[in-house]
């Protein structure tokens, strides 16, 4: 039987994410980045296992009162494969909980499948960031989620 499950990132994970952040980003963030990450008392740093072995992850951190998801990545082979689903819907589970003005992203424009991920939960495209990404110039699309919870 599959054993899935999403918790909260280690310091002792991050060998395994780093091995996944370099073979899927070609602006791949450094150890140290995540150790802060980690280490922070204000962001979420979610880790999702598939029998005991870390294949995804997922950073955000809230800027006032936005939660701003930052990163977020799946071992290749994973894909497909519900990771990134089930560490947004943690995510959100944990952001949830407490009044805030909303989520927002940056994805390449050219990454469609992470486009109709983030529409699949709520987001919409409020914009673009021309040449966000320095690698190569991309622009980044900005997409928000606003927050579900009570009004006040």
């Amino acid at each position: 039987m599959t054993t899935r499950v999403a918790r909260e990132l280690r310091s002792s994970d991050l060998p395994a994410v780093d091995a996944i952040e370099r073979r899927t980003f070609t602006l791949p963030w450094s150890l140290a980045v995540f150790e802060t990450q980690v280490e922070s008392k204000m962001g979420i740093a979610l880790a999702h296992e598939i029998d005991d072995v870390l294949v995804g992850y997922l950073i955000a951190d809230v800027f006032v009162d936005v939660w701003h998801i930052m990163n977020l990545a799946v071992a290749q082979e994973r894909r497909r494969d519900h990771v990134a689903s089930d560490l947004l819907g943690a995510y959100f589970e944990i952001t949830e909980r407490a009044p805030h003005r909303g989520h927002t992203l940056e994805v390449r424009v050219s990454n469609q499948a992470a486009i109709e991920l983030y529409r699949s939960f709520g987001f919409v495209a409020t914009g673009v960031r021309p040449h966000y990404y320095s690698d190569d110039r991309e622009d980044a699309l900005i997409m928000w989620k606003d927050w579900e919870g009570e009004s006040a």
